[in-house]
């Protein structure tokens, strides 16, 4: 296993870049997207991104820049700053400047929708990545299984726990989906170790500063936590510092994404564990397909990208 975000090798991401998205492909069928039309230069890919101060989304715009350079497509990213209508009205922006495709990684799923429906009513295809749309047209979504991602850190702690003890859960932006689908797995495999009790459940919208505040707040309620899952790295690593600052010793905190600061956390020994997703390799994905999409090529409606749980067990292999 690798050590960071960027769990890629780099001959991975070179082959990728040359074979132009290798995960799609031509023909037809019931699980394809097709987009009429044919350009062959000057594409123009809008990508809008929940936020920029989350590093990983400025890994996954990273690895979208590595691909419009390769494919030499221009790029042009705009910043939601985890604000839904933000991220509204820069699409609209997007679609005024008249771009090939877009690629939205959605602050809200629910509240994105009249922007995506914006999109398709402008003739402009649309791709989802990490986070998916409630509605609209949507020609393919880009993302790892947040629900597998879930159950792999709620199995961890129920071994960790040997299936007893009260756990906290800590959610990401209500509404979102990544939120949504890393709960429901999360929640679904705990179900199974009955002596497993959720003590607290609150929302730190993927915040390193809110996930230290509401653990503050619960740890002040709740002695006997012996576990926190973190809807991801962020929130997780908020609350480590809220347990350590609580002298509350023997605390598993697992996180979700392996940011750098995360995975380093897991290595020292601090963070027990953290779902690793590939957000350079997801930014890479939605821009190769969306070149594909500009040049009329087809594209499958869906492509996953592999996840793996990252322990200080890792280090040894």
């Amino acid at each position: 296993m690798k050590k960071t975000t960027k769990l890629v090798s780099i001959g991975m991401i070179t082959a990728l870049l040359l074979a132009g998205c290798s995960t799609t492909a031509p023909g037809s069928g019931t699980n394809e997207a097709e987009q009429g039309g044919s350009k062959t230069e000057g594409i123009k890919i809008g990508l809008a991104v929940s936020t920029q101060s989350n590093p990983f989304f400025v890994t996954l715009k990273e690895g979208a820049q590595t691909a419009a350079a390769a494919g030499e497509a221009e790029l042009i990213t705009v910043d939601a700053q985890d604000d839904a209508a933000k991220q509204a009205s820069s699409i609209e922006d997007l679609i005024q400047q008249k771009v090939d495709v877009i690629i939205i990684n959605p602050t809200d799923s629910a509240a994105i929708v009249p922007a995506v429906e914006s999109a398709n009513t402008a003739g402009i295809p649309v791709i989802t990545v990490d986070r998916t749309s409630d509605g609209g047209k949507v020609m393919t979504h880009i993302a790892s299984d947040n629900k597998a991602g879930g159950v792999l850190a709620a199995k961890f702690i129920a071994e960790q726990l040997g299936g007893t003890g009260k756990v906290v859960e800590l959610e990401g932006i209500p509404g979102s989906s990544a939120a949504r689908e890393r709960g429901a797995g999360f929640n679904e495999e705990i179900a199974n170790s009955s002596g497993i009790q959720i003590a607290a459940k609150q929302p730190a919208d993927f915040d390193r500063a809110k996930g230290l505040t509401v653990m503050e707040n619960i740890l002040q309620g709740n002695k006997d936590i012996k576990a926190v899952f973190a809807h991801n790295d962020e929130m997780a690593l908020g609350a480590l510092k809220a347990i350590e600052a609580a002298g509350a010793a023997g605390i598993l905190v697992v996180g979700f994404d392996a940011t750098d600061d995360a995975v380093k956390e897991v290595f020292a020994g601090k963070l027990s564990a953290t779902v690793a997703q590939k957000p350079d390799m997801m930014g890479i994905l939605a821009v190769q397909t969306a070149i594909k999409i500009a040049k009329g090529e087809t594209v499958v409606a869906s492509i996953p990208v592999e996840l793996e749980l990252i322990t200080k067990d890792s280090a040894k292999k």
